[in-house]
C-alpha cells in the first residue's frame, strides 16, 4: 500500500513539475528559414503561390497520398492546406492537420534589385495547448520542421536558378 501511494505521489509531483516547466515555454511556436535566390521575384512568386507548382520542389507532394484539388487547395496526407491570402510579396497557407490542429504556414519573397537577389522567407506558426507534453513537445519543431523547410527551399533554389539561367 505504501508503494502504490508513493508512486501515485511521484506520478502527481511530475505532472506538477512538467506543467509548472511548461508554463515557461511559449505558446505560440515560430520555425522560420530563408534562402537568397538568384532571380527576379516573379519567377519565384511563380512557384510557391500556386499549390500546384510545389510538386516541382517540396518533397513528397508527388506522393499518392497528396490530391491537389485546386491552385489553392490540397489534401497533403493527413494535412488539408488552403492558400487563404496571397498578395505580390506573401503566401499564407493554412495547414490543419487530421486532429485539427492548424498551422500557420507564411511565404515571403523580398526583391533586392542592386544583388539580383529574391530572398525567400518561410515560417510555420502554430499555437500550443496548455498540457505538458504539447508545450515539451513543441521543443521539437524546429528540429522536425526546419531540415525539411531547408531541403524543400534549397530545392527550389535550384529549380528557379536552373530555369533562369537557361532563359
Amino acid at each position: 500500500m505504501k508503494l502504490l501511494k508513493l508512486g501515485l505521489i511521484s506520478l502527481v509531483i511530475l505532472f506538477l513539475l512538467a506543467t509548472i516547466m511548461g508554463t515557461m515555454l511559449p505558446s505560440k511556436v515560430l520555425v522560420s528559414r530563408a534562402i537568397n535566390i538568384k532571380a527576379p521575384i516573379d519567377s519565384v512568386r511563380s512557384q510557391i503561390e500556386d499549390i500546384r507548382q510545389w510538386s516541382n520542389w517540396v518533397e513528397g507532394m508527388n506522393d499518392p497520398s497528396v490530391h491537389i484539388q485546386s491552385s489553392v487547395n490540397a489534401q497533403i496526407g493527413k494535412s488539408e492546406v488552403t492558400i487563404a491570402e496571397k498578395n505580390d510579396s506573401t503566401v499564407i497557407s493554412t495547414w490543419i492537420t487530421a486532429k485539427g490542429k492548424p498551422q500557420i504556414s507564411t511565404m515571403r519573397v523580398i526583391y533586392q534589385p542592386q544583388q539580383g537577389v529574391t530572398i525567400v522567407q518561410w515560417q510555420f506558426e502554430q499555437s500550443i495547448g496548455w498540457l505538458p507534453w504539447e508545450k515539451l513537445g513543441s521543443i521539437m519543431n524546429d528540429k522536425i520542421l526546419g531540415p525539411m523547410m531547408e531541403k524543400n527551399l534549397d530545392q527550389l533554389r535550384r529549380l528557379i536558378e536552373a530555369e533562369t539561367s537557361s532563359l
